[in-house]
């Protein structure tokens, strides 16, 4: 048995288009969730790289302050000893203070001390030492400024055969203490300091004094060379004579402070110091030497010098600067320690540098944090809030439904799916109100329906039981009206009811709907001539229409419903015209059933086809019928799989097409049995 499954219900209207993501809930949501992961990623990219980067400039600090103490602390050793045999203790000591792992090697590469010996397996030193200790060439930028260097770079803490023994620094101290007393007597503050020859100095606090009290107060004995000073500094103009004499250059007498050509009363340095001191020449007394001084200054002043203290060209100033400088070190060299490479926190240390969050750091992620979640909270709230309000208005509007009460429509918002839900709640909404009004009229339909004829056989029985009426052949048929029609209206609740529960049977075969209409056209010709109607069937033009696979009955009793309806509203004069037809795609066959009557009014339209309809508002039924007609067609159209239309120009009248699907030659040559039934689904 072949089922018409695919032709029962009726075919909607097109859904709305898909939203595009812009527009959509689940846009705006990944939008937020991007926004906020962005604004997190951003502000934690932020926070790591200024915290990264104050913690590493703190470290850098740390660590560069830590490297230069170090080497600070092994040049002052090796401008001390003549070697590295010593040097464990203090490397030890410093790797302990710094936690950082310290290695000393030869120029070569070859391992003087290692701080991680013993503790930790031996790791290969990277190519590039940290530093080279050489007290003869100071690395000025691990240097701190506390320590000066000359532009020698020797290290000043490398005096050589320039310390003074015990003795004579006794009487130097002597000597100077007692100039610093009487400096102190006029008012000048000073301070006696020693240089790392073991020479003591006079350091002025301020440098705004007059300076001849302080000549006055200067001791010459305390400014005089003493004999350790005196043989060290004769090897060293031989060694800057030799140099110079290779040049082709006479040689240069030295003072204490190293310069030359200066004149007698000259303001020098000891040997690593920057403190002036008098330097005056051998065998002078304190007056000539203050008087020399003061003459020169007046020279100096007017513009002249003596011929013994003229300037020397430059070049030949640059050639004792440099060979003083090489006989310094070459002097040097057997009093301090050879040169040696340093490694620190090299592949292998004891303990690798890192740096902890200080509280400025800690705040500051804390203060993003909260930042972040603050904003996170409240993009969240405010987009929370704008997807539950409308949905808080629905679910109101869905309570108030329940209990029995109006809703009044809810607000729609934009096109979205909230917006959408909205739409299709009050369309819902609109849809049930028009359904419970649509019962409550129906109740009062069937009931108006069923009491006409029931009151009319009542009233006529009672009238024969009380002998006022007799029961005559009239009497019996006018009952019998009563009763057809009343059987007629059960008959249409129940199909009606049938078909909507699904429950209604088809026999289904080929049907001929130009045959089937010339015969619902002769079975209603003479209601159609009483009514003054004309009444005519119209030829398809060609070939008759192809066969429809129907249950012929149920088919007649559309057909019939249409045309009686058709009948009914079409005045006195007009005419209703039966006209089969094939679609334009040849897939249907259409019956339509055309009118002059009064037709419908526009806004009435949309209702022709629901139960008890009548386009008179009056429940008279010889004007309105029964409402049900129209209804079971549109059932029955929907059983066979096929659609019925209206259109209708009021005053003109009314056009209804019913619609079925042709039988294709396939069907139309296979065999049927003649028990073949089909059941009507929903």
């Amino acid at each position: 048995m072949r089922r018409r499954d695919e032709r029962a219900g009726r075919t909607g209207p097109a859904g709305r288009t898909r939203l595009p993501l812009r527009k959509s809930l689940l846009g705006r949501l990944l939008t937020v969730s991007a926004l906020v992961a962005s604004c997190s990623v951003a502000a934690t990219a932020w926070l790591a790289v200024q915290t990264t980067s104050v913690a590493i400039r703190q470290e850098q600090g740390r660590n560069l302050s830590t490297d230069a103490r170090i080497y600070d602390t092994l040049l002052g050793y090796a401008a001390g000893h003549s070697d590295w045999a010593g040097v464990d203790g203090t490397v030890r000591d410093l790797a302990r203070e710094s936690g950082r792992r310290i290695v000393l090697t030869t120029e070569d590469r070859q391992p003087l001390l290692d701080s991680a010996a013993g503790t930790a397996p031996a790791a290969e030193l990277p190519t590039q030492a940290s530093a080279v200790v050489d007290p003869l060439s100071v690395d000025t930028v691990l240097v701190p400024d506390a320590v000066p260097v000359g532009t020698d770079r020797v290290d000043p803490r490398a005096v050589g055969p320039f310390l003074l023994p015990a003795k004579e620094r006794t009487v130097l101290r002597r000597a100077t203490a007692r100039s610093a007393e009487c400096l102190a007597g006029m008012g000048i503050a000073a301070d006696v300091v020693d240089s790392p020859s073991g020479r003591p100095w006079v350091r002025f606090v301020s440098d705004g004094t007059d300076r001849d009290r302080e000549l006055k107060c200067l001791s010459v004995d305390g400014a005089a060379t003493t004999a350790t000073e005196e043989k060290a500094l004769r090897a060293l103009e031989q060694l800057a004579d030799a140099c110079l004499k290779r040049q082709g250059r006479t040689g240069v007498k030295l003072n204490l402070d190293l310069s030359w050509d200066r004149g007698y009363g000259q303001e020098g340095t000891d040997v690593g110091s920057s403190a002036p001191v008098p330097v005056p020449e051998t065998g002078i007394t304190k007056e000539e030497a203050i008087e020399r001084r003061m003459a020169e200054d007046k020279a100096a002043a007017a513009g002249t010098t003596d011929g013994a203290a003229q300037a020397r060209g430059s070049g030949y100033d640059r050639a004792v600067a440099a060979c003083v400088g090489s006989a310094r070190r070459e002097q040097l060299t057997a009093y301090v320690a050879a040169p040696a490479l340093l490694f620190i926190d090299g592949p292998g240390a004891v303990s690798v540098p890192g740096f902890d969050l200080s509280p400025a750091n800690t705040a500051r992620i804390a203060g993003v944090t909260a930042l972040v979640l603050a904003l996170t909270v409240g993009a969240s709230v405010i987009a929370g809030t704008r997807l539950v309000r409308p949905l808080h208005a629905l679910t109101g509007a869905a309570q108030r439904m329940r209990d029995g009460l109006d809703s009044a429509p809810v607000p729609v918002g934009p096109d979205n799916e909230i917006g959408r839900l909205a739409l299709a709640f009050n369309d819902m909404a609109a849809h049930r109100t028009r359904l419970e009004e649509q019962r409550k009229v129906m109740v009062s339909d069937v009931a108006h329906e069923l009491r006409t004829p029931l009151s009319n056989i009542r009233g006529w029985l009672e009238a024969a039981h009380d002998g006022l009426a007799e029961p005559d052949p009239a009497f019996v048929s006018s009952l019998l009206d009563e009763a057809v029609q009343l059987q007629h209206l059960i008959n249409d609740l129940q199909d009606l009811g049938a078909a909507e529960a699904g429950a209604l049977r088809l026999h289904l075969e080929p049907v001929f709907v130009d045959d089937l209409l010339g015969q619902v056209a002769a079975a209603h010709q003479a209601p159609a001539e009483t009514a003054g109607v004309t009444l005519e069937v119209a030829t398809a033009p060609g070939s008759p229409p192809p066969p429809v696979e129907a249950d012929p009955v149920r088919l007649r009793q559309a057909v019939s419903n249409l045309l009686s309806n058709a009948v009914r509203h079409t005045p006195p004069g007009g005419r209703v015209t039966l006209r089969p037809y094939v679609t334009k795609g040849g897939d249907e066959v259409a019956v339509e059933v055309s009118d002059t009557g009064s037709g419908i009014p526009a806004g009435d339209v949309p209702h022709v086809f629901d139960r008890f309809w009548r386009a008179e508002k009056s429940r008279n039924r010889s004007t309105g019928g029964s409402g049900l007609g129209l209804a079971i067609v549109l059932k029955l159209a929907e059983a066979h799989g096929g659609t019925v239309s209206v259109t209708s120009t009021e005053g003109q009248g009314s056009v209804f097409t019913l619609r079925l699907p042709a039988m294709t030659d396939e069907d139309t040559e296979r065999p049927k049995a003649d028990d073949e039934e089909t059941a009507v689904r929903p």
